[in-house]
């Protein structure tokens, strides 16, 4: 994987860049569609394509590993071959979400005991096995096993987990170093640097990741109940340590005032699964601000969702339209809304991508933040 910068802001840590890998290209900063089970909720390959333009998406490897299970996906060549998506693919260790199983897991040493949310089946993630687990599903990124803390917690819960994603990542790196990508194209290795909202801690990981020389770096443990400000104030500790010529990826974040945030103090990768779920209960994340299209005052508005943004859905359906689908709990209602809010991120990135390379990131930043999260 080659990682390039191609500008940096005057006013800001922002930076425009390009990340290559095996299965194409990927212009930074960038918004990665979160396909946990292997899908993009409600939306097909060529929307994300050509309405959306999506350059990555994401897969899941708790949620992969369950359903469809991992004979499925080798007998098939890997994820790529199994959804037809032919572009980067990044798979999640699935760290947060056996953890978020918080009654029914236990994390030893040795790696993670947990029952199945499905049908209660018992199952162990250790670092070895989830690396095993992402070479079948075969993303062109994958990211370590860690713990992700939970919010809040106290100073030795905190440093507790992060030693122990350190040792574990010792682990991943090995397994990784010793066995071969099954489908022939490169698979990079992310460590996920923890410590909670303590600084020393995000400084001391920071250290350690930074030391391990992988091809990128990814944030976790931000955006789960923090207030914004903690977030911010820990990407900047971090960041000011990670390697500048390597991408940083700033996991599961978040609003559009969070990205551009989060892009004015050096990220380059953002993923969540704010724009599909927000879209499935009615908010419509727009150019001239957010709209709840359930509202009463879009009934009878017949101009388009959003002509501002391009795109087909965006242009093509009326407000009015979308309120009565949404309204009647039509399945269409939600794919369209999905669709427009996740072509809006893209637009977003990329607008910030042209600020970066334009040298005025800082001043539109500032504008587009305010302008952005009204409420219509």
């Amino acid at each position: 994987m080659i990682f390039e910068i191609h500008s940096t802001d005057p006013g800001s840590f922002a930076r425009a860049g390009k990340l290559q890998t095996d299965h194409g290209e990927i212009l930074t900063p960038i918004f990665m569609p979160v396909g946990t089970a292997g899908t993009v909720k409600g939306v097909h390959q060529r929307e994300l394509l050509d309405d959306i333009e999506a350059q990555i998406i994401l897969g899941n490897t708790y949620h992969l590993y369950l359903r469809p299970g991992l004979d499925i996906l080798r007998k098939a060549g890997g994820l790529h071959k199994f959804n037809g998506w032919s572009k980067p693919i990044l798979t999640d260790s699935g760290g947060y979400q056996v953890f978020s199983l918080k009654e029914i897991r236990k994390i030893t040493e040795e790696g993670v005991y947990f029952n199945s949310h499905i049908d209660g089946s018992k199952h162990l993630f250790t670092p070895e096995y989830v690396m095993d687990i992402q070479r079948v599903i075969g993303g062109d990124i994958i990211m370590a096993f860690d713990e992700c803390p939970p919010y809040p917690c106290d100073y030795k819960y905190a440093e507790k987990s992060m030693h122990l994603t350190h040792r574990w990542l010792k682990r991943c790196v090995e397994r990784i170093q010793t066995t071969e990508p099954l489908y022939g194209h490169h698979q990079s290795l992310f460590p996920i640097v923890q410590g909670s909202v303590f600084p020393d801690l995000r400084v001391q990981s920071a250290e350690y990741i930074a030391s391990q020389e992988q091809d990128g770096n990814a944030i976790g443990g931000l955006s789960v109940g923090e207030p914004a400000e903690e977030m911010y104030k820990m990407i900047e500790v971090v960041n000011a340590i990670l390697p500048k010529d390597k991408p940083r990826y700033l996991m599961g974040v978040g609003t559009p005032e969070n990205i551009l945030e989060g892009i004015a103090l050096g990220i380059d990768m953002f993923d969540c699964v704010m724009p599909t779920r927000n879209a499935r209960n009615g908010m419509l994340f727009t150019t001239e601000g957010i709209i709840n299209i359930r509202n009463k005052k879009w009934e009878d508005d017949f101009t388009p969702i959003d002509p501002g943004l391009g795109g087909y859905v965006s242009t093509f359906y009326s407000k009015a339209y979308l309120k009565h689908l949404m309204k009647c709990q039509e399945l269409l209602g939600a794919q369209i809304a999905s669709i427009h809010n996740l072509r809006f991120y893209l637009w977003l990135v990329g607008e910030a991508r042209k600020h970066i390379l334009a040298g005025d990131y800082a001043s539109w930043k500032d504008q587009a933040v305010k302008k952005l999260m009204t409420r219509l």
